[in-house]
């Protein structure tokens, strides 16, 4: 008998969690929807100022751009060149 006592209780509460399930999902998912939302449009703006900081701090300025002295060749010896003749 406490066995049959035992799963009618756990298909109850498997019922019952459905159906509060069912009846909170759609606000958990809205709430969870809006707060992704929120976080996407602070990280945009944060992006947005600094970029129309970059752009006002550039306007009227002229920029000139090094390109770096590239080192052509070192004069380290890696090692020593062996000519390989073939043998017939």
């Amino acid at each position: 008998m406490a066995f049959l006592k035992t799963v009618l209780i756990i298909v109850m509460v498997y019922y019952l969690l459905k159906i509060v399930a069912r009846l909170f999902a759609p606000k958990i998912i809205n709430y969870a929807a809006k707060k992704t939302e929120a976080h996407f449009k602070e990280q945009f703006g944060e992006q947005h100022r600094r970029y129309e900081t970059q752009t006002e701090e550039r306007v009227g300025d002229v920029i000139i751009e090094k390109k770096r002295a590239n080192k052509k060749g070192t004069s380290e010896k890696v090692g020593d060149y062996i000519d390989f003749e073939e043998i017939d």
